[in-house]
């Protein structure tokens, strides 16, 4: 029940934040739109700088969550690829969705979300550089090296308008480049956030299979 209790709390947190950001968003706020007291707010978290650092640990938790299930995935490397940086795009793509507010969450030089931010990237490079060691990449780049540029490719797409359009060519490009392979024939199976049914192994003396555009769409659910 107390986990409960603390989701709706940081609902009611994230709702405040759409509305008015962290620094207007007062405790009576997020008890007003929870419809209870503010001791009663108090009896979750310490405070408001507590809530909006538990309601940014808990969405880019979500988002690790994904990247990690898309890096197991019994499916073709570059698949598994895609979906990890899949997972940091759209957490950024759905927080922008929802309000110029909700971005702030994602402010790796906030006071508040710093450590948070800093630390959600860490672990997407130590999934990405796993990967590209068990793929092998070009003598050229190193494992970590791939990863770092995967990862800079996608805050890059962060700021254009047509970033889910353009995901699929741009890592399609990217991981031909990085896995050394000529792009073959996309599998009938792709890695989805709901959990789609895994794809086929690929061995790494085989080619890196790429999907076209209509594929690598689920990895990117509309908003």
């Amino acid at each position: 029940m107390g986990a409960d209790r603390l989701d709706e709390v940081l609902d009611a947190a994230y709702d405040c934040l759409t509305r008015y950001g962290v620094r207007r968003t007062t405790m009576d706020d997020i008890a007003s739109t929870m419809g209870v007291s503010r001791s009663a707010v108090y009896q979750y978290v310490r405070n408001k700088d507590d809530a909006f650092r538990r309601l940014a640990e808990r969405q880019h938790a979500q988002a690790l969550g994904r990247a990690r299930r898309a890096a197991a995935e019994d499916s073709p490397l570059a698949e598994r690829v895609r979906g990890v940086l899949a997972a940091k795009l759209d957490l950024v793509l759905r927080l922008a969705g929802d309000s110029p507010h909700s971005a702030e969450l994602l402010d790796a030089k906030a006071r508040l979300f710093a450590d948070i931010c800093h630390a959600f990237t860490a672990d997407l490079r130590r999934l990405l550089t796993g990967l590209f060691t068990e793929a092998g990449t070009p003598a050229a780049v190193e494992p970590a090296e791939a990863a770092d540029i995967c990862i800079a490719l996608v805050v890059g797409l962060e700021s254009v308008p047509d970033a889910r359009q353009l995901f699929t060519p741009a890592t399609d490009a990217l991981l031909a480049g990085l896995l050394g392979s000529p792009v073959s024939v996309c599998t009938s199976r792709v890695t989805t956030p709901g959990g789609a049914p895994p794809g086929s192994a690929t061995h790494p003396a085989r080619p890196a299979t790429l999907c076209p555009p209509q594929a690598t769409a689920a990895f990117l659910p509309r908003p």
